[in-house]
């Protein structure tokens, strides 16, 4: 007969961080080691009832209890969602795939059982499934071994029964943390729909809807029929992203488009998804505004074994309450540690690729546990790269047909060659020379495409989002901004930083002024008025960048959102100084300054490596505000150089104080709010802000140069040291809501801004 494997268990720090340790369970249960498990609950959403499972006999601790509905250790090397979903596989015979699963807390219990002899420092990650209707009870395949009979229970009634500390159930303390089970419970299913209206509507109107237009004089007959059908192409942008913010956000948005006008909390609900395209409100810190509740109805009928006349489960496509860090980008029980030992472990090529912009990281684990094979791997690491080419392979295919039928059509020759490099890449996953060909755009009918931005990576800032902004070339408006682009070398070779880490070779950036007509992708929440494109350090490296202004974009948001903001917050004498031209002038120069300053390193021990490599997460934020702090200073240079009119010399400050405010609303947790903040408390702490007693605030004039060049040469020398250490401290302490801006913030409420 052949022995049992005895199960290892990862051995935690107090914190739940790994140690590298693994040891038997039962010796970690003996002495005391702290470790983890799942939690997992279903619970019936009509009948509002729990299902509970009675442990076996035989179990060495709470034998003959009745406990949750399926639960067990994450063996060492394992990870949480594929234990999830195994032990209710296992335990009661209930295969469902991952989107039935919602992670919604993690706890830790302690417990000392059987005269001492079984300690129990657990983290548990509690999971909810939840279904539509009870799941039959003859439909259960119950493991002997650990599981002797089921039952469903009111949820009311257990957490009663809990409380009072019933001899017949496992005990939970349900005034601690584990009270979050039935609160999350309880506010989804007894919500005031009234005041959750209300909420939305608040929410809603913080957005200031705009209508935008562009003449399509000036396009040829042929560029006219290809323009309906790269917006077709860009349209698959939308569908792609969805499905990397989250793996149910399509089945979320199908569902709350087809019961949109069953109710007016539905509609609002829809109305403020379309504006966030997630369930995560982007102005609130992704706070979630939906729950699982409010998701899509999915159909499993071959998740446990026949039942006669009865269809199978039916389950809410999960997502979790806050937002992951990592998107739909990487196993979503991955973390950092994981990722860095799996990374270590990998050749040169693949580590580049691992931490390149265009693949995703997924698990063996889920693709054996899905396809129902036997594990064959025979590797020892569990996670596994897959290029986008791949993983969006069907949307991908579509959008390339599209942009090739239009590059076929349109009869300039610069687009022409763009359309139909951008398309190969879809399929190669080798975006470089549809990036030139990007470069090299000079077509009236101006096209962004593809992977670009990684903001929505939150967990390494890695992975780009696709997205695909369409426009008509403003000719006029881009002759006058030359300037900007032929002076970056002029500029670089000026920055407050050490020569050492200057360039030698900044490539001048075209700048292209756009009517925006379309855009799609990852364009969610504010709007961006300019984007300054490619962002791989490569093509950065070899031919540099170029930036697309949305000047009929920059023109709404200074009338509906700059001059309102300053009539509140700014000092009274210093409004006049709040105009479109600063405005605008300071959004060129803040593009054209991610084209200068350090991105390609050298480290301390003579390693190259990017900026944003060695900043992961943080990279984002910082060169964000560096962006923004350089190019303010990079105007005073400009107008010292008597390339700028001094005229403009009060007005960008004064604009650039509201354009702070402005960018804070976005929410701290979102780069560009981050890195205002950062900018916004330097200047107030240097004194060249200044805060009013009557509440308003000012720019001191004789303090604000100064203070600029500080904060630029602060943030350009801890990114030419790639010292991410130095990062995350400037962030923790001037990222914040100070009492100026929360006082600004306040009286921001009722004014629409976005």
């Amino acid at each position: 007969m052949q022995q049992q494997a005895v199960e290892h268990l990862d051995v935690l720090t107090k914190t739940g961080l790994k140690t590298g340790v693994s040891k038997p369970r039962g010796d970690v249960h003996r002495d005391g080691d702290y470790h983890r498990a799942v939690h997992v609950w279903l619970f019936a959403e009509r009948t509002q009832e729990l299902l509970l499972q009675r442990r076996a006999s035989c179990k060495d601790s709470w034998p003959d209890l009745w406990d949750i509905s399926s639960a067990g250790h994450i063996s060492a090397g394992d990870s949480s969602l594929i234990t999830a979903r195994r032990e209710l596989e296992e335990e009661l015979g209930v295969i469902l795939p991952k989107d039935a699963f919602e992670l919604i807390f993690i706890s830790l219990q302690h417990s000392v059982i059987n005269d001492g002899k079984y300690i129990n420092n657990e983290f548990n990650d509690v999971y909810l499934v939840t279904t539509l209707d009870p799941i039959p009870l003859e439909a259960f395949a119950l493991q002997e071994s650990e599981v002797s009979a089921v039952k469903y229970i009111f949820y009311e009634e257990y957490k009663r029964l809990l409380a009072k500390e019933d001899s017949d159930y496992v005990p939970y303390d349900v005034n601690g943390e584990y009270s979050q089970l039935f609160d999350v419970i309880e506010k989804r299913y007894k919500e005031n729909t009234v005041a959750r209206s209300l909420t939305l509507q608040k929410q809603i109107s913080r957005y200031a809807p705009v209508s935008l237009s562009a003449e399509l004089s000036g396009l040829s007959d042929l560029d006219r029929e290809a323009l309906g059908l790269v917006v077709k192409a860009a349209a698959v942008m939308d569908e792609i992203f969805l499905l990397q913010s989250w793996y149910s956000n399509p089945a979320l948005r199908d569902w709350l488009k087809e019961y949109a006008d069953s109710s007016e909390l539905n509609k609002l609900k829809w109305s403020y998804y379309q504006i966030n395209k997630s369930p995560w409100s982007s102005l609130d810190g992704d706070v979630a505004f939906l729950t699982t509740a409010d998701s899509a109805i999915r159909l499993f009928s071959n998740a446990t074994r026949t039942v006669r006349d009865w269809k199978g489960v039916e389950y809410r496509a999960a997502f979790p309450v806050s937002k992951p860090a990592g998107a739909n980008f990487y196993p979503p029980d991955m973390n950092k540690m994981e990722f860095d030992l799996w990374k270590d472990s990998l050749e040169k090529d693949e580590q580049k690729e691992a931490t390149g912009f265009f693949s995703v990281i997924k698990r063996h684990s889920e693709f054996i546990l899905d396809s129902h094979q036997s594990d064959s791997t025979g590797g020892s690491h569990d996670l596994f790269i897959v290029p986008y080419s791949e993983e969006y392979q069907p949307l991908l295919v579509k959008a390339a047909n599209l942009l090739h039928k239009a590059g076929d059509i349109t009869d300039s020759p610069s687009l022409k060659r763009l359309l139909h490099s951008k398309a190969d890449a879809f399929l190669s996953n080798n975006y470089y020379d549809s990036d030139i060909a990007w470069l090299e755009l000079d077509s009236k009918l101006d096209v962004t495409i593809g992977p670009y931005e990684t903001y929505e990576d939150k967990l390494f800032g890695y992975k780009a989002t696709f997205e695909a902004f369409i426009g008509i070339k403003d000719d006029e408006s881009t002759a006058q901004l030359k300037l900007f682009g032929d002076n970056l070398q002029f500029l670089e070779q000026n920055l407050p930083m050490d020569s050492a880490y200057k360039s030698k070779d900044v490539s001048a950036a075209p700048i292209r002024v756009i009517q925006l007509l379309y855009n799609a992708g990852d364009v969610k929440g504010p709007q961006t008025l300019a984007f300054n494109l490619p962002n791989d350090d490569s093509i950065v490296k070899d031919r540099g960048t170029s930036m697309v202004m949305l000047k009929n974009v920059s023109e709404a948001k200074f009338k509906h959102i700059l001059l309102p903001i300053a009539a509140a917050c700014v000092a009274e004498e210093q409004q006049e100084h709040v105009d479109f031209e600063s405005f605008f002038t300071h959004t060129i120069c803040h593009e054209c300054c991610h084209g200068i300053g350090p991105h390609t390193i050298t480290l301390p021990n003579g390693q190259k490596s990017t900026v944003r490599l060695e900043l992961q997460e943080l990279y984002s934020a910082v060169e964000e505000a560096k962006a923004d702090i350089v190019g303010l200073w990079a105007l005073r240079f400009l107008i010292s150089q008597d390339l700028l009119s001094e005229s403009l010399l009060k007005s960008m400050y004064v604009s650039f104080l509201a354009g702070c405010i402005r960018s804070v609303r976005f929410g701290l947790e979102e780069a560009h709010g981050k890195g205002q903040a950062l900018q916004f408390n330097w200047l107030y702490e240097k004194g060249a802000f200044v805060w009013n007693t009557e509440g308003t605030i000012s720019v001191d004039f004789t303090k604000i140069e100064g203070a600029v060049e500080s904060l630029s040469r602060e943030i350009l020398i801890l990114q030419a040291k790639g010292d991410k250490e130095a990062a995350g401290l400037l962030l923790q302490k001037y990222s914040v809501l100070s009492e100026p801006l929360k006082v600004a913030l306040k009286k921001l409420e009722t004014i629409q801004s976005r």
